[in-house]
């Protein structure tokens, strides 16, 4: 009897406890429908957002026209050279075939000359124009090439079979100098370092005016340099003209 009446009296204890529950748990489902409900009518859909042009892009773009305007004003100061549509006639007596591709910036001639191949790569001149050159060469009192334009030039003579003699030298006006001498053999390794022999100037004087000649009886002399000198002048601005060009096209695009 004791013990029934125990566990009435905790029943009848526990019943409002769990009431009290009962009611926080719908309290808080309804809450959170409520939310619920309140978010999905009130949301609305998405639009796009329309670009709005950054004040970066007005500045990267104001820089891009301001750069083509300078550019065009660069190409009409180019067209306007005397070298630009100048055409060099190739005298009677030149030796060489002229091989020149526009875009590239050496000019290649060729010939033979008594079973040998003789092939001269040209380079774009270095040219001393006389206003800056004076504070660059003040080094150079003692040498009687520091205020005169020059053209670089590689010859290489091959026969049919043996080594290939090629040689490193400077053409000036009326005048050409020899800067070094490779033997080189067309069948070495691009490994192996071959024996190039000694500085050009510190041959022997009678073998250095030797190969002058030898040179100079293969086409390399004074009326050839001038001309080449003159003729790479004009193909330098017209590839200068055509850079600019491809400049001004780059950025527009």
């Amino acid at each position: 009897m004791a013990f029934t009446s125990i566990l009435r009296r905790s029943a009848s204890s526990l019943a409002p406890l769990a009431s009290r529950l009962a009611r926080g748990q719908r309290s808080y489902h309804g809450a959170v429908a409520i939310a619920a409900n309140h978010f999905s009518f009130s949301r609305k859909p998405t639009q796009p957002t329309p670009f709005v042009p950054t004040p970066r892009y007005y500045s990267s773009h104001s820089s891009d026209q301001s750069l083509i305007r300078v550019i065009e004003s660069e190409i009409k100061c180019a067209e306007e050279t005397d070298d630009l549509d100048k055409v060099e006639e190739i005298p009677s007596a030149f030796p060489f075939k002229i091989e020149d591709t526009p875009g590239i910036q050496t000019v290649t001639l060729k010939r033979t000359y008594q079973g040998e191949d003789i092939q001269v790569e040209v380079h774009m001149p270095d040219l001393v124009t006389g206003e800056d050159d004076d504070d660059d060469n003040q080094d150079d009192d003692n040498d009687e090439h520091a205020n005169k334009s020059s053209i670089p030039l590689v010859v290489t003579v091959s026969k049919t079979n043996g080594p290939v003699l090629e040689f490193s030298v400077t053409a000036y006006p009326d005048e050409f100098q020899i800067d070094g001498l490779a033997v080189k053999n067309p069948g070495d390794s691009e490994d192996q370092i071959a024996y190039e022999g000694p500085d050009f100037h510190d041959l022997d004087e009678n073998l250095q005016k030797a190969f002058h000649k030898y040179l100079e009886v293969r086409g390399i002399k004074p009326s050839t340099t001038n001309f080449l000198h003159e003729y790479m002048l004009n193909k330098d601005s017209k590839e200068y003209a055509n850079w600019l060009q491809q400049l001004k096209s780059f950025v527009e695009a």
